[in-house]
């Protein structure tokens, strides 16, 4: 493992980034314990508190773990698909924000990839994940409920029609397109959405699922993508109007 001292970029980030390359690469394994701050500090020639800054940024990544005592130290964790789940949410939806990506290229985005998991979910689906987004359904109807709560329970939905699928890589990849541009649509679209007609089709996925019918949950997608892009339109027409 090394790093560029002249290079500009910091150097507890280097060495981080050293260390992280040398777990993706199989060089250091999982429960390996790490050598000891003094010793990578000698290593990369820094000082401990440089060691030590870049072994937080790793810990933050849940790429490795730190135990007291006689036999403790740092150690490569086994990094699971949930661990990496907020990692997922957070970059995503950093990446939406900072690059201004469009409400059609996110929703095109974010239907293409949900209606991959259609055949899985429709096959594999467990009675939990359908009870689940029944009972979000369910929770969609209530009288008062605040939209932030409509919005979380939109999301849990399409949560578990992707867990349907049964691949924690799909579940993984979806993480940001369900809980990063979700939300997103949801910020632009819940003025003038109508509950009704979401319920309508959430329960239209439903009963698809409940059947196993593949086809039946891809065609009620492809109505919740129309309709969530003509929401988008019906916004932004409203907007350029004169006050």
């Amino acid at each position: 493992m090394k790093i560029d001292p002249k290079n500009p970029a910091d150097l507890s980030a280097q060495i981080a980034q050293a260390i992280r390359n040398a777990i993706v690469s199989g060089a250091l394994i999982v429960d390996e314990r790490l050598p000891s701050e003094a010793e990578l500090a000698d290593q990369f020639q820094v000082s401990r508190p440089t060691v030590r800054e870049a072994l937080k940024r790793l810990a933050a990544q849940a790429l490795i773990r730190t135990q007291r005592g006689a036999t403790g130290g740092a150690f490569v964790n086994r990094l699971s698909f949930e661990d990496a789940y907020s990692q997922q949410i957070t970059t995503s939806t950093l990446l939406l924000s900072m690059n201004a990506v469009s409400f059609d290229t996110a929703c095109e985005a974010r239907y293409a990839l949900e209606r991959a998991c259609a055949p899985l979910s429709a096959e594999r689906r467990t009675p939990d994940q359908l009870a689940t987004m029944r009972a979000e359904i369910f929770r969609q109807a209530q009288p008062g409920l605040t939209d932030e709560a409509f919005c979380a329970s939109d999301v849990a939905f399409h949560r578990a029609l992707v867990d349907g699928a049964g691949n924690p890589v799909l579940s993984y990849q979806l993480a940001g397109a369900v809980e990063a541009m979700q939300p997103l649509m949801n910020m632009i679209t819940f003025t003038a959405r109508s509950r009704e007609a979401i319920i309508e089709l959430h329960g239209n996925i439903a009963d698809a699922l409940d059947a196993r019918d593949a086809d039946g949950v891809e065609a009620a997608l492809i109505e919740l993508e129309a309709y969530t892009r003509q929401l988008a339109r019906d916004v932004a027409e409203q907007r350029r109007k004169p006050a």
